[in-house]
């Protein structure tokens, strides 16, 4: 089983390698409550010390499914499809999706998908806590004093 590189870590930040998007098929995951090997998707938040969201990246061959509807208790989540085509189900709403579709469901959003197509379909998802957050945009950045400093 593949696992997770760690390149760079600091006070302030970890910084990571899953490697190539199209090699995820390396990864697996068990699932704590189907007890069963998810091929093909990895979590990052833990190893990148997330404290506020957890992302995962999933690849599905052609012609699969999770396998099962979900919910969730206090995260919403955002997904990403980043390669292929196929579907996502909510609250029983089948919506087509492809590369570039960007869907965000709340935590009591009964969802799954499906690769129906012939080519494989990469999905990045974002949890968070839902209602967490407190402004959009920028509003929460700010300039910080200091050199931009390229060396190395």
């Amino acid at each position: 089983m593949k696992k997770v590189k760690i390149i760079s870590e600091g006070e302030n930040y970890t910084a990571i390698d899953i490697g190539e998007f199209d090699k995820l098929m390396g990864y697996s995951y068990l699932h704590p409550k189907l007890h069963h090997i998810v091929k093909g998707k990895v979590f990052i938040g833990e190893t990148v010390k997330s404290s506020g969201t957890e992302i995962s990246f999933q690849i599905l061959p052609p012609a699969t499914d999770i396998g099962f509807l979900h919910k969730h208790k206090n995260h919403e989540e955002i997904y990403i499809f980043i390669k292929g085509k196929g579907q996502f189900q909510v609250d029983g709403n089948i919506l087509d999706v492809k590369q570039g579709t960007i869907i965000r469901v709340s935590a009591d959003g009964s969802r799954t998908w499906r690769n129906n197509s012939d080519a494989e379909m990469i999905i990045m998802v974002i949890q968070s806590q839902e209602g967490s957050l407190d402004s959009h945009f920028i509003a929460d950045g700010f300039r910080t004093k200091g050199e931009i400093s390229w060396k190395q």
